[in-house]
């Protein structure tokens, strides 16, 4: 089922604090409409690659250039040894093979490139909730269970990722924070909850900050 249009649209101000304080060529996987680019330096080369053709053309219109297609898609169109700043928010998830993204994309960057993104956390305390105090797990049109995603993350196995795939990790933090209330039995309940699942389930997402090291093969 198609996304609607709105689902393009984030300009995703939660992300910016990640964002390193230099760079010249940035890449965004997934760029939606383009609207990203607002948040960076006006005199960068900003390149995206979007799969679906209408909201890639809208792209095209905001970004220096746009790949039409997935990363695995259009991953000899991009030029090796090139950006110095790669963008992923919410994006990883979606890949068929994070993996496979996680080795090449080395290759496409120059030496002490950055990769900056967000990634939904599957610990988050309402996904939590409904899985085990309503024994649920239903997919939705958008959140964490979103129809479209391929993968699910907690913080442990994002931060595994990164070490694994050599990525030094310079900033990683929860973002989207939930807004605890004790006005209801309900509401009490998920405070309990949380007290009890820890920290990380307060936050709806990762954003993070993280070095791309060359790999040797």
């Amino acid at each position: 089922m198609a996304k609607p249009a709105v689902y393009y649209e984030g300009r995703r101000t939660d992300v910016i604090p990640f964002l390193p304080k230099q760079y010249t060529k940035v890449l965004e996987i997934g760029c939606g409409e383009g609207r990203f680019r607002k948040n960076l330096h006006e005199e960068c080369e900003y390149w995206g690659v979007e799969p679906v053709k209408p909201i890639a053309e809208k792209a095209q219109t905001v970004l220096d250039k746009v790949l039409i297609g997935t990363y695995d898609e259009v991953i000899d169109d991009i030029p090796d040894d090139y950006f110095d700043l790669v963008i992923c928010n919410d994006v990883i998830e979606h890949m068929v093979d994070h993996t496979f993204f996680y080795r090449t994309i080395s290759k496409k960057v120059k030496p002490s490139a950055y990769m900056v993104g967000a990634i939904p956390n599957v610990r988050f305390l309402p996904n939590l909730y409904n899985l085990l105090r309503k024994k649920d797990w239903e997919y939705t049109e958008e959140g964490i269970l979103d129809k479209t995603h391929l993968r699910f993350f907690t913080k442990k196995s994002i931060e595994r990722d990164f070490k694994t795939y050599n990525f030094t990790i310079e900033e990683f933090n929860g973002i989207n924070r939930i807004k605890y209330r004790w006005d209801s039995k309900s509401n009490i309940l998920m405070n309990i909850f949380r007290l009890l699942m820890g920290d990380d389930t307060e936050f709806l997402q990762f954003g993070f900050r993280v070095k791309i090291n060359k790999l040797d093969t």
